[in-house]
């Protein structure tokens, strides 16, 4: 598997492979309202593809908010889950942050799902206070009402870290 910086001719295979990765909410019974990914892949501030093959099976798409790197999207094609491509799309979007300066990751995400909040936690990821965001993650917030069928949460990565078990 390769990661790489997404080029303009990923982008049908990359919408595939969002709304594929969406199925598994479908799959638990959570119903999202209707997604298409191609605004998120033409303005997402860098996106990262997991190509196995000749084919994107994955991606981490990444956004500025209050000065520091967030996790817009990670999705990875179900027909590839569970073989630590979405771990390695997370390490990736985190070491580019942290080699740009940044000191932190933010993200949100469904608080009891677990290939949500629980998966996060486990590489490294807490529950951030509402009370310590800033202004951009409280406009990511609000823009999110839409898709807030289930709880959701805030979390932080720190970049200082090694990795998630350091």
């Amino acid at each position: 598997m390769e990661i790489r910086e997404m080029r303009p001719r990923d982008v049908p295979r990359l919408v595939e492979v969002s709304l594929a990765a969406d199925t598994l909410f479908a799959d638990a019974g959570v119903v999202l309202p209707p997604d298409d990914p191609r605004e998120l892949l033409e303005h997402a501030g860098r996106v990262l593809v997991a190509v196995s093959g000749a084919a994107p099976v994955g991606l981490a798409a990444t956004v500025a908010v209050d000065g520091s790197a967030h996790l817009e999207q990670l999705a990875v094609h179900p027909s590839s889950g569970r073989r630590g491509i979405g771990s390695a799309l997370l390490e990736a979007v985190c070491a580019e942050a942290a080699a740009a300066g940044g000191d932190r990751m933010t993200l949100t995400t469904f608080r009891d799902l677990p290939w949500n909040a629980p998966w996060y936690a486990a590489r490294g990821f807490s529950v951030w206070a509402r009370e310590e965001w800033g202004p951009g993650l409280e406009r990511v917030w609000a823009a999110e009402a839409p898709i807030r069928v289930l709880p959701r949460v805030a979390m932080v990565r720190n970049l200082a870290r090694t990795g998630p078990a350091a």
